[in-house]
């Protein structure tokens, strides 16, 4: 089957098909969290995926426009798919040109003006939904090192000092505390206390 497009609608349709398959390959972006012990850390995707909810969540709890904070939260970590990430470690001897990176990798498509004015104020942290998500940014981090933790990994614990600068930085109260909620939580405690078989359902001797 054939559908006729002008060059322009062409050109534009062909490089949202290759953003798409671009940021599918987010999936296969470790996170260098894997650089310390070997665990197996959130890949890109899975990273700004919570990133989104925690954005989403935040931007409710603070009154301010969740869908924005969304759509900053799935553009934020972009770049990635060309420059890799980095951790606290290797930022000291790497420089990435994300913006070359986010420009070349959004060019020519049908979303680049709105995702460019995203990226910049994500960048700029002048508005409360760019705060929050970057708050959601740094709580992910926290929340995967909670669920390291109770899979026997003590990074956690290493990385204290490093984690309550983290949370210095922090610009919601929403996000704080959340942070200061992570200390005595069970990342089993959905599954294991929540309705299931054995709580609510047939589970007999």
């Amino acid at each position: 089957m054939t559908i006729e497009r002008d060059a322009d609608a062409a050109a534009t349709e062909d490089r949202d098909r290759d953003l798409f398959f671009e940021l599918g390959s987010l999936r296969h972006v470790d996170r260098t969290w894997r650089h310390f012990g070997g665990f197996p850390f959130a890949n890109v995707a899975e990273h700004s995926f919570r990133v989104a909810w925690l954005s989403w969540v935040i931007a409710v709890r603070e009154g301010a426009d969740p869908s924005r904070a969304v759509l900053m939260a799935l553009v934020h970590d972009t770049p990635e798919t060309r420059t890799g990430d980095v951790n606290y470690l290797s930022r000291m001897y790497t420089d990435r040109h994300e913006q070359l990176a986010f420009d070349d990798q959004f060019a020519g498509t049908s979303v680049h003006s709105d995702a460019a004015a995203l990226w910049v104020e994500y960048g700029q942290r002048q508005t409360l939904e760019a705060r929050i998500v970057k708050d959601a940014d740094t709580l992910d981090c926290d929340f995967e090192l909670r669920e390291a933790t109770s899979s026997g990994c003590n990074l956690e614990d290493r990385l204290s000092s490093t984690r309550q600068a983290a949370f210095a930085k922090l610009h919601t109260e929403s996000a704080r505390r959340m942070f200061m909620s992570l200390a005595n939580s069970d990342p089993h405690s959905w599954h294991v206390n929540g309705r299931n078989r054995h709580t609510h359902g047939d589970w007999r001797g």
